[in-house]
């Protein structure tokens, strides 16, 4: 059996070092690696493929930025020149990126079966790009890997239960496989001069970025935070950023690696972000969070007020900031870490 895997963002990396390495140990099972491009720094890219360690891809569309049509029409070009050459016996596509979608709709009209892992997450919210990317692919998928319950149910209100298998989430298979390799050697994933107290920030979502008033109300929140707060921050957000009046109690670092970050979740005191997969990386490594959008896909994540909604209100901010901690979150609403494993079996049709 041969499976093209399509990957272009740095969460989709994350995902599919864990089936990677799942298939891996599946003799019987051919993985070709397509990356897009879609994630254009080359060294962050590089990184993580290494720590990660993900099998160099096969191919590289080297697509890069743009628009949402140039950038999804180039991918699909792309793509189905690698899936009319290696003729897969399934493609397999990971979230809600414009390499999702392109994946999906290159392999459905060459009529090759698409596999979709982390199906039926929805926010409700079709402003977002990623809604719509997330839609279609499950429309036309014919395997739907759902990481919860809830997406079980949104699949099954959207009438594809046929297709739908409840999974449990890879991102949970991942933290608990890197922090045990990253506790083994946590000097090594350490930033310099760290506060020993502080909030761990990160912004990247064009509904916050690229309006200057939501930037503003987040700023402002910052600054009058008790606490330091740590941001990575790619090129792009820090060129918007420097607009504007930077708190003093604001850190702008580098970008980091994905078991830095997992590191500097352990050790924040509570989290601040606009990020789908940092809201659960922080519910599974037990680090408050606080989510600078109007919504969440990851509704499990709320329960017991772990996580606290309040898009870019500096005031439900900082009364967020300033909440008690919660209890310890318990992680069985995402499975029992062993969603690659399942999803390789149901592939394979081994399961």
């Amino acid at each position: 059996m041969k499976v093209v895997s399509v990957i272009g963002a740095r969460p989709q990396f994350v995902k599919a070092a864990t089936i990677s390495r799942v298939i891996g140990s599946r003799p019987e099972v051919e993985e070709v690696i397509l990356h897009t491009g879609q994630h254009y720094d080359e060294n962050m890219s590089r990184l993580f493929f290494e720590e990660l360690n993900i099998p160099e891809p096969h191919y590289n569309l080297g697509v890069g930025s743009g628009s949402h049509a140039r950038q999804t029409g180039q991918m699909l070009e792309g793509i189905e020149s690698v899936l009319l050459k290696e003729k897969p016996d399934w493609t397999l596509l990971y979230g809600d990126t414009n390499s999702t979608i392109a994946g999906a709709l290159a392999a459905t009209k060459l009529h090759i079966p698409v596999a979709h892992v982390e199906a039926g997450l929805r926010s409700f919210n079709r402003i977002m790009p990623e809604e719509i990317n997330r839609i279609v692919t499950d429309r036309i998928s014919d395997l739907l890997f759902a990481p919860t319950q809830t997406a079980v149910t949104n699949l099954r209100n959207e009438g594809l239960e046929k297709a739908t298998r409840f999974t449990g989430d890879v991102m949970y298979d991942s933290v608990l496989f890197y922090r045990e390799i990253m506790e083994k050697d946590p000097a090594a994933f350490t930033v310099q001069d760290l506060p020993e107290v502080f909030l761990l920030a990160t912004i990247h979502r064009a509904e916050n970025t690229d309006h200057p008033q939501q930037m503003e109300n987040i700023l402002k929140a910052i600054r009058e935070l008790p606490y330091p707060v740590l941001l990575p921050i790619h090129p792009r957000t820090k060129k918007i950023i420097s607009r504007f009046s930077i708190p003093p109690n604001l850190r702008l670092i580098d970008p980091v690696g994905y078991l830095m970050m997992l590191s500097l979740i352990l050790k924040a005191t509570k989290v601040i972000t606009d990020s789908g997969g940092l809201q659960k990386e922080a519910y599974f490594l037990g680090t408050p969070c606080i989510t600078i959008r109007t919504e969440t896909e990851w509704v499990e994540t709320l329960h017991d007020g772990w996580n606290t909604i309040t898009a870019t209100d500096p005031e439900r901010i900082i009364r967020a900031v300033q909440l008690p901690l919660p209890k310890r979150p318990q992680s069985q609403a995402f499975g029992n870490g062993n969603a690659a494993e399942i999803i390789v079996d149901l592939f394979t049709g081994t399961c």
